[in-house]
């Protein structure tokens, strides 16, 4: 095997290079190199659009990589522990559609959290598969879904012993962690593969006192969201493999969806975002975990708010937590979530990742600096003292059961029709709808609808939540499955 140098970015290297040429484009895009949309070389820069340009020889072609992107993905497998590194572009959503249609087809069964983003039941809506939940345990203060026990995954792997694969959240959105190593030898012990959706656990492969990553735990395939914690461009990512799965397979899925124009801005910033994690990863997330330490005891000290972290951990349903994660529960100030995030911006200039029912959470990540923090910490202090009121009335969010008639694929393409919100209970449901971030669906196609389901729903529109999905935008409507089921 040869010696790999971390120091390298081949992708940005080839780049640079190539513009040093001064090639006369005859190709696409069109633009050429920014000459014929001089509005757009102004907004961007010069040597932004210069990099702009297709595949060629010189500069490898994602479909097939054989050089400079090939080089890109060993370093990303060997700065990841993986034994293949795929090159994402079209986000983690792609990497974790890739990842599901990799290991299961039409009729087959894998078992997951209902708390998966809406990629996940993308990627069943699309092959076919059946989801078998592990329904998670529910934090009554927090209102959030918690972990999957191991005690779970091994009831659902029993009552399902043909299933093909598990899929782990590593973490949620929330930096709540499952047992990773216990339920990786779990399903390899029942001939089962072991998915991990890591798009928020970047982080996780370059410091030791984060939770245990995929590959690490033996996990099979992990999607790795570089774009949110790792520093690279948006929408850019990373599927990665362990050496029980055939790379070969999976490139052949990746290229069933994923375009065959892939952006060399994406590209080479994954390459420079993977050499700077190599090289000061650890040092840069061990700043970051130094300064979420820091916000939260100060947050926490104000009143009211709730910092949560490590000391949610149980062993079980919460087995570790990601500190970089600043998720602050915002009930007992007499805000939603939701409200809190809309006043931080609007008031305060802050923009933080996302509100719900009784959460927020700001994304710390190595882009962050102490001056940052301090300003979300007076900000909420703020926010307390001038609107802050009393608890009641206000719903806890919580995690609703859900109840599966009809497998995605069979409900999102079955005869529907549109119905007025409250005239859908007791149908089954042939759409998505979810507040997004973070994208975890309330209702999924295949699943009934209930009244505790349409109260959660007209709550969270009232409160301002950013509702995705339906085919009706105002969400006045819902399809459903056409005929009693």
């Amino acid at each position: 095997m040869k010696e790999l140098d971390q120091t390298r970015a081949p992708i940005y290297e080839a780049l640079e290079e190539f513009r040093r040429m001064r090639v006369v484009p005859f190709d696409v895009p069109g633009h050429k190199r920014g000459r014929g949309n001089p509005e757009l070389a102004r907004l961007l820069g010069e040597t932004c659009v210069s990099m702009d340009v297709n595949s060629m020889k010189p500069l490898d072609n994602l479909c097939h990589p054989v050089s400079v992107i090939r080089e890109a993905e060993e370093l990303a497998a060997e700065a990841f522990g993986a034994a293949h590194a795929f090159l994402m572009v079209g986000g983690t959503t792609s990497a974790v559609q890739s990842m599901v249609l990799s290991v299961v087809k039409r009729g087959e069964k894998i078992i997951l959290p209902r708390n998966v983003h809406r990629s996940v039941m993308g990627a069943l809506v699309l092959c076919g598969a059946i989801p078998v939940y592990v329904n998670p345990e529910c934090d009554d203060r927090l209102g959030i879904p918690l972990g999957m026990r191991l005690e779970e995954v091994e009831r659902a792997i029993r009552e399902n012993p043909e299933a093909k694969a598990v899929l782990v959240n590593n973490p949620t959105y929330y930096g709540i962690c499952s047992d990773l190593r216990g339920i990786v030898e779990l399903a390899h012990r029942h001939g089962m593969l072991c998915l991990a959706d890591e798009a928020h656990g970047t982080h996780f492969y370059f410091h030791e006192d984060l939770p245990v990553s995929a590959m690490e735990a033996g996990a099979d395939m992990a999607a790795v969201s570089m774009h949110k914690s790792g520093g690279s461009l948006t929408q850019s990512s990373l599927l990665l493999t362990g050496p029980g799965v055939h790379p070969g397979y999976v490139h052949q899925i990746i290229n069933l969806t994923q375009t065959t124009s892939a952006s060399y801005l994406l590209l080479s910033s994954l390459d420079i975002a993977r050499r700077n994690l190599a090289l000061r990863g650890r040092t840069e997330f061990g700043r970051v975990m130094d300064m979420a330490r820091y916000a939260r005891a100060e947050i926490n000290a104000i009143g009211g708010y709730y910092a949560f972290g490590r000391e949610l951990i149980n062993g079980g349903s919460v087995y570790d937590f990601d500190e970089t994660k600043l998720s602050v529960n915002t009930l007992d100030v007499g805000l939603a979530g939701i409200e809190v995030y809309d006043l931080l911006r609007d008031e305060y200039d802050i923009q933080i990742e996302f509100g719900d029912l009784g959460n927020i959470l700001a994304y710390l990540s190595i882009g962050d600096r102490p001056r940052e923090i301090e300003r979300l910490v007076s900000a909420l202090s703020e926010v307390r003292r001038r609107f802050g009121k009393s608890k009641a009335g206000l719903m806890r969010q919580e995690y609703i059961e859900p109840q599966v008639d009809v497998s995605p694929q069979d409900a999102f393409y079955a005869d529907k029709e549109s119905l007025p919100i409250d005239e859908t209970e007791g149908r089954v449901c042939s759409e998505f709808v979810m507040c997004y971030p973070p994208g975890i669906p309330i209702l999924a196609p295949g699943e009934r609808i209930t009244r505790q389901i349409l109260d959660y729903i007209h709550y969270a529109k009232a409160k301002g939540c950013s509702m995705t999905g339906p085919e009706d935008a105002d969400i006045l409507r819902l399809n459903v499955l056409k005929g009693a089921i």
